[in-house]
């Protein structure tokens, strides 16, 4: 399927998923039904040709496939009456447009607050991204069957819930983006694997923050967020060298960064940060703008770096945010101020407290206490090039 196709195809999942809930209800059959259409569109355009009205077509498809599946779900007569009346109204009005919003609602029903963040994961790369669940589960590292059962008892929760933007959708849009940020970080930096990005994954999460960016486009945490998902796939090419390793920030040709996102990212920050109060996206943009904008590493502000964190973890005093302040407050104050920092930190920081104590130890001299903390780092990581990366640390600094 070339890549056209492929992307037409992901654009108006949403599209037609939203229209088939809107007019039937039955998102977990409505749901499987676009799955079908979608895959008979790959199979069938490559070779016959796009539609003139390739959203029409999709629609249209899986509507029948829907009423199919309706008879088939119950030989009951009522139940055959209703499949009926839903197939005259398929006559009449299977081309009708959806409405423009109908992606956001998906969007929220897939962020629906009964799901755990893995199952709005899944269901939203499904039911919004078009993915087939072979491909969510190989993104996700799962096995098929896995991730099946994972995205069928998300369909069940949220089976009969009313479709549309809910009542309360300024509550649920922090989920909407918090589930588009979880993606992202996943495909930049893979939790696991031989592979340190799987790019597929990031470029999803930033196709569909530029689309509720396009529904919301005057939410400044919506534009934070496209904007820092931009700024920071920016360095994408440069992370990893000729043979997949990790290459550290300031150790990267900056000449490889995609000068076109980080213009785009920082026009977006700009705009957002002048139209209101900053929230956690837009700060994390502006730290990533600022690390963008600097010609080399050296010349990284890490005096205004420290005065965004400073404001950032007074919003969310997470233990992430304050690991990655204690790095700023090692480039301004010293290795040593920085270190205090780290040791006072507790919670799920994995192997990223023990690596960035290991950086701040070898600047600091203490080149034993280091190298014990890579190899410490180095155990705790699921990921290969990470792995590799705190290995070559630590044995830089000698037996």
């Amino acid at each position: 399927m070339g890549d056209t196709v492929e992307d037409l195809l992901r654009a108006n999942a949403p599209q037609v998923l939203g229209a088939l809930v809107r007019r039937y209800g039955h998102f977990d059959t409505a749901e499987d039904a676009v799955q079908e259409a979608l895959l008979a569109a790959a199979g069938q355009w490559p070779s016959a040709g796009v539609p003139d009205n390739p959203r029409g077509w999709l629609i249209k498809v899986a509507s029948r496939r829907l009423v199919d599946a309706l008879r088939a779900e119950d030989a009951r007569r009522a139940r055959e009456e209703k499949a009926l009346a839903l197939g005259e109204r398929l006559a009449s009005g299977a081309d009708r447009a959806p409405r423009e919003d109908d992606s956001l609602s998906v969007l929220f029903l897939c962020c629906h607050p009964e799901l755990t963040p893995p199952a709005q994961i899944a269901l939203t790369l499904r039911a919004v991204g078009g993915l087939t669940t072979a491909e969510i589960a190989r993104a996700c590292l799962v096995p098929e069957a896995t991730m099946a059962q994972r995205i069928s008892r998300a369909k069940q929760k949220v089976r009969g819930v009313s479709f549309g933007r809910p009542d309360n959708w300024a509550d649920r849009l922090p989920a909407v983006l918090h589930t588009l940020y979880l993606v992202f970080n996943e495909g930049y930096t893979a939790t696991s694997g031989a592979s340190l990005q799987r790019r597929e994954l990031a470029g999803e999460a930033i196709r569909l923050a530029r689309m509720v960016h396009r529904l919301l486009p005057d939410v400044g945490e919506v534009t934070g967020l496209l904007a820092l998902m931009l700024l920071t796939d920016a360095r994408r090419d440069a992370r990893t060298g000729p043979h997949g390793d990790l290459v550290p920030l300031d150790e990267q040709d900056r000449d490889r960064w995609d000068k076109a996102a980080i213009e785009e990212g920082v026009a977006l920050i700009t705009h957002a940060l002048r139209t209101g109060p900053a929230g956690p996206y837009q700060l994390r943009a502006a730290i990533a703008a600022v690390h963008d904008e600097a010609a080399d590493a050296d010349a990284t502000d890490w005096q205004e770096i420290l005065g965004l964190y400073d404001v950032l973890v007074r919003l969310v005093p997470g233990p992430v945010e304050r690991l990655n302040r204690a790095v700023a407050v090692a480039m301004v104050r010293g290795p040593a101020a920085g270190l205090a920092e780290v040791d006072a930190l507790e919670g799920e920081l994995g192997h990223r407290r023990d690596a960035v104590r290991g950086h701040l130890l070898e600047r600091a001299g203490a080149y034993e206490e280091a190298r014990a903390a890579y190899q410490s780092a180095a155990e705790q990581t699921m990921s290969l090039p990470e792995q590799r990366y705190l290995r070559r640390r630590a044995a830089r600094l000698g037996p």
